[in-house]
């Protein structure tokens, strides 16, 4: 899991494939769209082992889960033997799991792999036999220590390659060679250099390194979170969700396309993977949305969005906002809160411009006696949904995310043994028995490795910036760059996001930049002034934002190039239209920088509302100017007209919202009049 988790689906060879958006060809069928998933998506890639090799990865992963909950429920584990038994036990399913090459084939384990897993479990394992020995001679590392910490290191990076990706890969390599070579280097990257001793070992040994604040957060909540979506995916609440939305919006114009916006909406709240939730709900939404008359592009488009913002829909969003609570110091429910309004703003943007779609290709709905009945259906299956209650009912209560997220996995499997009792009880085989359990465990700890293993090389970087003090000098540089603007230090920061999310997970991606240019946006709006933790937020938001957007962004768009399979389109055109459909998550974080109360800082419940209805209205301007269409087909002058108004009630200032709310009502009104004029000489 690059984040909470992942959709499963039929277990398939990859036929590898690289390169600019065009090289890869539409697919339809079920063996393909797994092809088309574990080639698009690393974690999707991994081995499929037989006989005793399948028993041996199932104990290891059993295990694992094990240990996580009892060190969680019994508190008795200090913090750097829980992250280095974490790591050990990763790096050990990491080399069983995953091949060299997505070449290889996935039904063999090299004795090489077995060797590197042995070799990395060994290196962590290490510090946790000799802890107590390392803390003594801490700065005064033998040989030995040295050695392991060297080995350890060069196999993580070898984990990060084949799992995670190249991108962070090669930025944390730079850092440690800057960390070496800084002494040689000019101007404000200048430093006195350090040893080689000191160097491996602030990082494999300290907090501050690789067992650092991401794989605290990895090795706590963040594995618990997706045990609880493992679990949650198993009991089939994404088909359910696709069925509830079905009942509610099937029917109108455009039916399927706003299904596809509600379900991703909806599975967001189990799945932070932009690919694995267009694939998911994709499979389902996308032929329904060709069947009615919608172009493949726009089709696959529309899921595409919609499921890279899963990442942004409270309440489990993708990994990097647990992280992100860590690393800023509020509770993860301040996170939820604040991500609501923007999440909102995202969708409505997606499904205003398809229901403006809709109008001018004048697409009907599916008929109302092929879709489920909404009561019925919730009746039925509403006790779906019940976990996800009790984690929003504890998180609300003040709870701790941990807390939350065990009562959620509690409330899962208590559903699950009460269902299975009522199946048996009737004669049916049970929904959830034992080997589910055993799948679930196996699924949350083969997805919690690229998550875990990208935490680890954000360490290798968070620890190169406490060390050479490069991070500050980086954002010096970066507000020096765009001359203290706070709209140029944005944009720098946009491009950077964007540029580093192209094929690299959320997580990765969100750790970097925020360790590099939050710390510049909030020099920008602060100054050198102290500031409470909830106002680091906007920044932080912001690098998060334009790091999941690079999901749909030309040329990688991995999601966008996902939905294009589905659909049989043309990739190029689907991520430029899937842009077109994410104008918001362009727009939306320049709004809660410039105005925190949308991230509910400071906020009273009716500049909320005022906020959230100008940008609706602001969205809505913007959509039209896109789609060329409003309440009628729109000029060129009027599209024009549309973005201006649009923009105008976007910008968070009163001047702002009352000029665009006047420009948006006269266009609106002169629209309609058009059509009864229109309609009235129809009728003569």
């Amino acid at each position: 899991m690059e984040d909470l988790t992942q959709t499963q689906t039929n277990d398939q060879e990859v036929q590898p494939s690289s390169g600019p958006i065009e090289n890869i060809l539409p697919t339809s069928n079920e063996e393909e769209i797994k092809e088309l998933m574990q080639n698009l998506d690393r974690e999707q890639a991994y081995r499929e082992h037989k006989c005793w090799r399948q028993y041996i990865t199932v104990v290891i992963s059993v295990v694992f889960v094990f240990f996580q909950l009892y060190a969680t429920l019994s508190g008795k584990i200090t913090a750097q033997i829980l992250r280095a038994t974490h790591l050990a036990f990763v790096q050990l399913l990491a080399f069983l799991l995953f091949p060299a090459t997505k070449k290889m084939p996935k039904n063999t384990l090299p004795w090489y792999d077995v060797l590197l897993g042995l070799a990395g479990t060994a290196c962590w394992m290490y510090i946790v036999v000799n802890f107590q020995d390392l803390v003594r001679r801490s700065g005064n590392n033998n040989v030995i220590d040295i050695a392991i910490a060297i080995i350890g290191i060069i196999i993580l990076f070898e984990s990060c390659r084949r799992i995670v990706g190249l991108p962070i890969m090669i930025i944390a390599g730079c850092f440690v060679l800057y960390a070496f070579c800084g002494k040689m280097l000019p101007g404000f990257l200048h430093h006195r250099g350090y040893s080689l001793q000191r160097v491996v070992c602030h990082l494999f040994y300290n907090t501050e390194g690789i067992m650092g604040t991401p794989i605290g957060a990895c090795s706590t909540f963040i594995f618990l979170f997706i045990l609880f979506g493992a679990l949650l995916e198993k009991t089939g609440i994404g088909h359910f969700f696709i069925e509830v939305c079905n009942s509610i919006a099937g029917g109108a114009s455009g039916g399927p396309a706003k299904v596809a916006v509600l379900s991703s909406a909806l599975l967001g709240t189990v799945s932070g993977s932009s690919v694995s939730n267009t694939v998911g709900s994709g499979s389902f939404t996308i032929p329904m949305m060709k069947k009615l008359g919608y172009k493949p592009e726009f089709a696959g488009a529309v899921e595409a969005t919609a499921s890279t913002g899963g990442q942004l829909m409270p309440p489990i969003m993708g990994a990097a906002a647990f992280l992100m609570a860590e690393s800023i110091g509020v509770s993860y429910v301040t996170i939820v809160k604040a991500a609501i309004v923007p999440a909102i703003l995202y969708f409505a943007g997606i499904f205003i411009t398809v229901h403006l779609e809709a109008k001018k290709l004048g697409l009907k709905g599916l008929p109302r006696e092929e879709l489920p009945k909404f009561l019925p259906l919730f009746l039925k299956k509403g006790y779906m949904i019940l976990p996800l209650f009790v984690i929003v009912y504890f998180l609300c209560a003040g709870k701790t995310a941990v807390f939350a997220a065990l009562m959620g996995i509690v409330s899962c499997l208590v559903i699950g043994v009460a269902v299975s009792i009522v199946d048996l009880a009737l004669g049916r085989k049970p929904t959830f028995g034992s080997k589910d359990l055993i799948d679930v465990m196996s699924a949350a700890a083969r997805n919690i490795i690229s998550v875990a293993i990208a935490c680890a090389m954000a360490g290798i970087i968070i620890g190169i910036v406490t060390l050479t003090g490069i991070g500050l000098k980086l954002g010096a540089g970066l507000v020096s760059l765009a001359h203290g603007k706070l709209l140029l230090t944005l944009i720098f920061t946009m491009l950077a996001s964007i540029i580093l999310g192209m094929g690299a997970p959320t997580t990765a991606n969100y750790l970097i930049t925020s360790t590099i240019t939050a710390g510049a946006i909030i020099t920008c709006l602060y100054g050198g002034a102290d500031i409470q933790p909830v106002m680091m937020l906007p920044a932080h938001m912001f690098a998060f934002y334009f790091g999941i957007i690079a999901d749909v962004t030309p040329p990688v768009a991995l999601a966008a190039i996902a939905g294009a399979a589905i659909a049989k389109g043309k990739p190029m055109k689907t991520a430029v239209n899937a842009t077109k459909l994410a104008i918001g998550a362009f727009i939306i974080p320049y709004m809660f920088v410039y105005n925190p109360q949308m991230l509910m800082i400071n906020a009273t419940v009716l500049s909320v509302i005022f906020i959230c209805l100008t940008a609706l209205i602001g969205m809505f301007g913007i959509s039209i100017a896109l789609e060329g269409y409003g309440f009628r087909t729109a000029s060129i002058i009027e599209r024009l007209l549309f973005a201006t108004g649009g923009f105008l009630c976007v910008i968070p200032e009163t001047k702002t919202d009352i000029i665009g709310l006047i420009l948006m009502a006269a266009l609106i009104a002169y629209q309609l009049l058009r059509n009864s004029i229109e309609k009235k000489r129809a009728a003569n």
